[in-house]
């Protein structure tokens, strides 16, 4: 056992003393106890190990280190230099004991958590910065409690005055016999946190066994026990060295026996609580097949409306548990900014100390070298330096060498200490870890069981039409319930426990206000899908992606950049990344946006009343573009009527609206967005794709259509089979890429990779999304059920990963010389198409003429 006696530094304003107190470590809590002597029963006081830090200064003298907890510190002073370093390493060696077998997460946690956990436990440090130091068997160890206690200077010093009724209570239990005390029921003290103490003769003596075996179980229980030795020693004489022997070995076998015994019943304990949860977790999965056999074979619709109302009670569960474990997740975090604060204040230190180090090794060379010269010339020794100087410089010397000495044990400690408690934090952050993916494993869960049930009710209020009143309502107030979910727990509680919030990073509604309930039910389980995705691939894609991109420092076009722009440029990067993209083609010119401007506020454009009526048309799904009032319609007012005068070809086309919002979103300068909008039309569109006639616009429509043949055949054969145009639905994608189609967090994806490689983004993103729908698509055999399908299938994409793979892998992308090919092609025949409709024309028109009115 980890026991002795110490000084300890007590303050009572300004004055300081030093009290010799007796220290014992509780294994169990990671204390460490202290009492004014070995006998008293009652500690003082105690020390959490577990969260402390440990330290030892040379310039305060030798034997005294420093424990430091969150709270406050302690000022301890060993006999000797060598009884400081065994105390400080053997806390350490505590310390790092219990925080690897404390166990951090509650019974019944996830396989997911528990699993990286396991590699972790018991691990042995096999790196020994400072050799572990003989155990001073005079100062530290039970046999130090039979040795009398320092004195001090007085008697009354010793008494700890801030603990009066501690100190009487130890006071009565050394004067008192343990027969009288133990025995008296009607005993005027009253120590009911000591209801341990043996009752008779048998636990007396394994009490006893167990204070020289050393196996106590807390640390008031040993000074008692020395106690209780004490006073037997005392009734009854002391034995003969024989007798002493024997009771001495039998005692210590019983105890150990007993240890063990405790220690298998404990084990065969935790096999049995294992075995319960193993059962539990069985019966749960039986309970839910039989739940899932019962829905399918439900033949009343009571019955099913039962079996609903089990899962959503279920989903309150998991919401409970999952706010236990954010709770959890705080408190880590909490014990995360201690231990970095330890460990900020230790490098500080350490850092001091080398420092100082250093300057005294200067001196020392300096000294040397001066000597070197002195010794050197006799005849200048004996006429400078008297045999006493010379000896002092020795001296001092000497001094210095101790010095060294005592800063390398110094330094080899706080680098011991440095080392484990980078260890501990380096341990609490990968609990902190597993603790945020089995959060988000459960927030990912409750997505998908929400998701469920809001489908499960739009199935139950489309396939039973004739169901009665009263469950036909029923159902209809669970929709409006499932609808409002978001609004009603942030109101009640304060914060928002469901992970689907209303509004994403660039303002857009995660779920839109449709006017059709219908469709507002599928926005919302489109919504929990997406979040369910992201939460699900955020630790195994999400964070390799953003730590690679943290890695990237300036920005060069090669084969890595481009695969990383097309797997999406996360949001801290997104703004950098587009500028650096605008401005590789697009140089802007120092002035000329403001001068523009000035040009648009003297003289009106033709096109300034075509851009009043689009403004409040503009991503009407966006909290920043909403309202009249936003902050951002006057500035895309701005830039629109800025872009009219800078290119008069085009001045206004409807759809530019539209993309300069996209740019003011991301890029948030007003300048900037329409250098991006100049970009993306004089760049990136070909020419003539937004002029009156839109001649490239259709260009690419037939495009398209060559492509959909090809890539996709069944699909293009469905659709000439029911006659359907594919560009009424895709000639807007191309116009405006894809804004007001997908879901915001797909598009800026697709934006990333457009703005970086050109139009042939979207016709590879235009084919996937076909292709993600296509046996959707293909179980309609209605023309109009088909084209009311294709107005709204964009919006009900959720996996965005699986979009990218099958737009740039799956469908065999085609490069952009093949594009280009495929556009020459077809300008000639719609060219051609047109100047013979203009003859067709020329012709009609000459021929009415002829014909008189």
């Amino acid at each position: 056992k980890l026991c002795g006696y110490l000084n300890k530094l007590g303050i009572k304003g300004p004055i300081k003393t030093w009290k010799s107190r007796w220290f014992f470590y509780d294994e169990n809590k990671c204390r460490l106890l202290y009492y004014r002597t070995a006998q008293d029963i009652n500690p003082l006081g105690s020390i959490d190990l577990s969260s402390a830090s440990f330290d030892c200064k040379m310039e305060n003298g030798e034997g005294i280190f420093e424990i430091r907890t969150p709270s406050r510190a302690f000022t301890l002073k060993a006999i000797s230099k060598q009884a400081m370093m065994y105390w400080l390493q053997q806390l350490q060696m505590r310390r790092w004991e219990f925080c690897n077998t404390q166990s951090r997460f509650p019974v019944g946690s996830s396989q997911l958590v528990n699993e990286p956990l396991a590699g972790r436990a018991n691990v042995v440090d096999n790196e020994h910065f400072l050799p572990l130091v003989k155990t001073p068997t005079e100062a530290v160890g039970l046999k130090a409690a039979s040795l009398p206690a320092p004195q001090t200077s007085t008697g009354l010093q010793n008494i700890s005055l801030k603990h009066p009724w501690t100190e009487i209570q130890n006071t009565v239990y050394n004067i008192c016999g343990s027969k009288q005390l133990w025995g008296s029921n009607g005993n005027v003290f009253s120590f009911d946190e000591f209801q341990e103490h043996p009752e008779n003769v048998d636990e007396e003596q394994e009490a006893e066994g167990a204070v020289k075996e050393g196996t106590l179980e807390d640390g008031r229980m040993g000074p008692r026990l020395n106690w209780i030795r004490k006073a037997k020693w005392m009734n009854s004489g002391f034995p003969g060295s024989e007798e002493l022997l024997r009771e001495k070995n039998s005692v210590d076998k019983v105890s150990v026996l007993q240890q063990q015994i405790l220690t298998l019943t404990e084990e065969v304990k935790s096999q049995k609580e294992l075995v319960k949860l193993l059962h539990k977790a069985l019966e749960a999965a039986q309970q839910e097949k039989r739940v899932s056999n019962m829905y399918l074979t439900a033949t009343e619709d009571k019955d099913r409306l039962e079996l609903v109302r089990h899962k959503v009670r279920q989903i309150a569960d998991l919401t409970s548990r999952l706010e236990a474990l954010e709770q959890e997740k705080k408190e880590m975090e909490q014990i995360l900014t201690l231990r970095d604060s330890h460990i900020q204040e230790l490098k500080e230190h350490v850092q001091l100390l080398m420092e100082k180090n250093h300057a005294k090794q200067e001196v020392i060379m300096t000294l040397t070298e001066q000597m070197a010269r002195e010794l050197s010339d006799p005849l200048q020794e004996a006429n400078t330096i008297t045999v006493e100087t010379l000896y002092k410089q020795q001296e001092e010397i000497e001094h210095l060498k101790d010095d060294i000495d005592a800063y390398k044990t110094q330094n080899q400690f706080l680098n011991s200490e440095i080392h484990q408690v980078t260890r501990l934090w380096t341990s609490v952050a990968e609990n902190e870890k597993a603790l945020l993916m089995k959060c988000a494993c459960l927030q990912a869960r409750n997505c998908q069981m929400e998701s469920k049930y809001l489908t499960v009710l739009r199935k139950l209020q489309e396939a039973v039409p004739g169901l009665p009143n009263s469950h036909a309502e029923l159902v209809k107030n669970l929709i409006q319930e499932a609808l409002q979910w978001d609004v009603k727990e942030e109101a009640e509680e304060g914060f928002n426990l469901n992970p689907v919030s209303e509004y994403d990073e660039y303002g857009f509604m995660t779920v839109p206000d449709y006017e059709i309930e219908d469709w507002k039910l599928l926005a919302k389980i489109q919504a929990l899908e997406i979040k369910s995705n992201k939460l699900r691939s955020q630790e195994i894609v999400e964070k390799p992606l953003r730590d690679r991109w943290n890695s990237i420092g300036e920005l060069n076009p090669c084969a890595e950049l481009k695969s990383l722009i097309r797997s999406g440029i996360p949001v801290e990067h997104r703004q950098r990344v587009w500028r650096w993209m605008v401005s590789r083609h697009c140089t802007p010119a120092p002035g000329h946006y403001q001068r523009l401007l000035e040009q648009s506020r003297s003289t009106e454009h033709p096109a300034c009343r075509q851009i009043e009526l689009d403004l409040p048309r503009t991503l009407t799904n966006n909290k920043h573009f909403s309202s009249p009032t936003s902050q951002l319609i006057p500035r895309l007012r701005r830039v629109l009527l800025a872009f009219s005068w800078h290119n008069p070809a085009i001045g206004y086309c409807q759809g530019l609206n539209r993309l300069a919002a996209v740019a003011l979103l991301v890029l948030e300068d007003e300048e900037s967005a329409f250098w991006c909008l100049v970009y993306i039309v004089e760049n990136l569109m070909p020419a003539d794709y937004y002029s009156e006639t839109l001649i490239t616009s259709q260009v690419d429509q037939r495009v398209f259509k060559d492509f959909l043949s090809e890539k996709l055949p069944r699909l293009m054969a469905h659709f000439e089979q029911y006659r359907i145009d594919v560009s009424l639905i895709t000639f807007n994608w191309f116009l405006v890429a894809f804004v007001d189609s997908l879901v915001s967090d797909i598009l800026l994806r697709v934006w990333d990779a457009f703005l970086y490689e050109g139009t042939k983004v979207i016709f590879r993103y235009a084919l996937a999304i076909f292709k993600y729908n296509e046996e959707e698509i293909l179980r309609i055999h209605d023309s109009v059920e088909i084209y009311q399908y294709l107005r709204f299938f964009t919006r009900m994409i959720t996996d965005g990963r699986k979009l990218m793979n099958i737009a740039f892998n799956d469908l065999n992308p085609f490069p952009m010389k093949l594009l280009r090919n495929r556009r020459s092609m077809h300008k000639e025949e719609l060219e051609a198409e047109l100047c013979e409709l203009e003859q067709i024309k020329a012709a009609y028109v000459k021929e009415r003429a002829e014909q008189g009115p």
